[in-house]
């Protein structure tokens, strides 16, 4: 896929979930539905959900796919690094990534964007996609201002 049809393609995502906002403004289910239209729209995907942070970990929350790790400590793996930093974070290849954690073999590719609201930090967005090399500036971007719409409901 090309740039203009990405941009493209994540401008019609972000239309479907403000739709979705209108109808919804429950937070466990707006992550739910989230997480299936994310599913649904990005190509290679095997795993789009969300992790949540309490007690000073990660727990998994509302996602699409197979099982997956249930507890992630911060500064571990991919999502507890991008949780600690407050960065999102693009691995282009998880089997060289040298602190990924193996929750699917399925795996190749990953991107994890966390969810602040405030300088708080509420949890992360994580996709896996079954290719290396998957994600770039485009997708950060985008999901970026996703999690943006997603932060504001699930935040109240």
């Amino acid at each position: 896929m090309n740039t203009t049809e990405k941009r493209k393609m994540y401008e019609l995502l972000l239309l479907q979930q403000k739709g979705l906002l209108e109808a919804e403004n429950h937070g466990i289910a707006t992550l739910a539905n989230s997480s299936a239209l994310l599913n649904e729209t990005l190509h290679n995907t095997v795993f789009a959900g969300y992790y949540l942070y309490e007690g000073g970990e990660l727990i998994l929350g509302p996602f699409q796919g197979h099982v997956s790790c249930t507890r992630i400590q911060i500064g571990k793996g991919v999502c507890g690094e991008a949780a600690e930093k407050r960065k999102t974070l693009i691995v282009n290849n998880v089997k060289k990534h040298q602190n990924y954690i193996s929750c699917d073999s399925a795996a190749m590719s990953e991107i994890v964007v966390p969810m602040c609201k405030e300088g708080k930090l509420l949890g992360v967005l994580d996709i896996d996609s079954d290719r290396t090399e998957n994600y770039d500036a485009v997708d950060r971007e985008y999901l970026e201002k996703y999690l943006e719409l997603i932060v504001d409901v699930f935040s109240n």
